[in-house]
């Protein structure tokens, strides 16, 4: 299909978008890092709070990050201990890594915006926060494609968010996403097969 796609070149990069895990040992210029974080800025946010923090870690900083996690992934059961080691060495083997965070603004003053009852209004602005950090990590990796980087999102260091927010030495807010960036070691995958859209849609 990317190929009736060719034309579209927005389309062309969300589909040629994969999970890179592995990166060549040359560093990516700031400029291009920078055109990343701009694109995951312009994201759409819940209210226009933009309540999103990036923070860029790299040189020995970042292994540092990376033996922590080894570190920590024996703690945790074989399957999840082996990922943990997997994310670990994409820490390692990347020229930078981008950790993004809640600042957790939008549930401070939601209810200076909306008359929530106290008990709903923690989980909807929270949810709100989740979903707008969500949007800008997806322009973030579409944007990295589009530069010719490989990214990936490591959803497991959910697991060790408390452990990661006190390396990065942020005391409030909430741990969302951690990307590593670099140029791919290898060319781009194929990618895992999708499902189509006759089990994911309905009414079409």
């Amino acid at each position: 299909m990317i190929d009736d796609l060719a034309f579209n070149e927005t389309l062309r990069v969300i589909y040629q978008r994969r999970s890179i895990r592995q990166f060549e040992e040359r560093p990516v210029a700031d400029a291009l890092i920078r055109m990343v974080l701009d694109a995951a800025n312009q994201a759409p946010s819940a209210h226009n709070q933009q309540s999103w923090k990036f923070i860029i870690v790299r040189d020995e900083r970042k292994q540092q990050l990376a033996r922590l996690v080894t570190a920590r992934a024996a703690d945790f059961p074989k399957p999840l201990s082996s990922i943990l080691r997997m994310a670990a060495r994409s820490i390692g083997s990347a020229a930078v890594v981008v950790a993004a965070m809640n600042t957790g603004a939008l549930i401070a003053h939601g209810r200076e915006l909306f008359k929530i009852e106290p008990g709903l209004a923690a989980d909807f602005f929270r949810t709100m926060e989740i979903q707008s950090s969500a949007a800008a990590m997806e322009n973030l990796l579409l944007a990295a494609t589009s530069l010719g980087l490989g990214s990936v999102w490591l959803g497991v260091l959910f697991l060790i968010k408390n452990e990661i927010l006190a390396f990065l030495g942020e005391k409030e807010g909430e741990f969302m996403a951690v990307i590593p960036l670099g140029y791919p070691l290898r060319s781009r995958p194929s990618g895992p097969r999708k499902r189509s859209l006759e089990y994911v849609v309905e009414g079409l």
